[in-house]
């Protein structure tokens, strides 16, 4: 099985605030992938850094990201986004908010693959979704 990474994890990796074992003893065997939607979330922080010295090394970091294996938005990923949006409707919350996160968990259903988040609360309830949550141990 696979694992996707949520965009909050790529973040923290590339801010220093998660230690690379971390994600690699939580990821295992298993290829990792990354998504279109996390990517889009991804140049936006490139795009909206105002510092030029940190945006070149966000872009650097984006760059890196690009040459891994990039999961696409596919029908099947509407249709289980779809699902899930009027499950978090029908459970009382807005699924607006919410709509990276959902495409996200789409994905992750569509493939059959895990989904790597440090924020388990934003996809709690979810059905269908496998998630696996890191809890971040301070670097050495």
């Amino acid at each position: 099985m696979g694992m996707i990474f949520d965009s909050c994890v790529w973040v923290a990796l590339a801010n220093g605030q998660l230690d690379p074992m971390t994600v690699t003893e939580a990821a295992g065997e298993a290829p990792v992938f990354t998504s279109v939607i996390s990517m889009g979330e991804l140049s936006f922080g490139v795009h909206s850094c105002a510092d030029p010295t940190q945006r070149a090394m966000r872009a650097a970091y984006l760059r890196q990201i690009e040459s891994r294996p990039i999961l696409p938005v596919s029908h099947h990923t509407a249709a289980a986004f779809g699902v899930l949006a009027a499950a978090v409707k029908q459970a009382g919350r807005s699924p607006r908010p919410r709509y990276n996160d959902l495409w996200l968990a789409a994905q992750a259903i569509e493939y059959g693959y895990a989904l790597l988040t440090l924020n388990g609360s934003d996809f709690a309830g979810l059905p269908g979704l496998q998630i696996s949550v890191l809890v971040p141990k301070p670097q050495a």
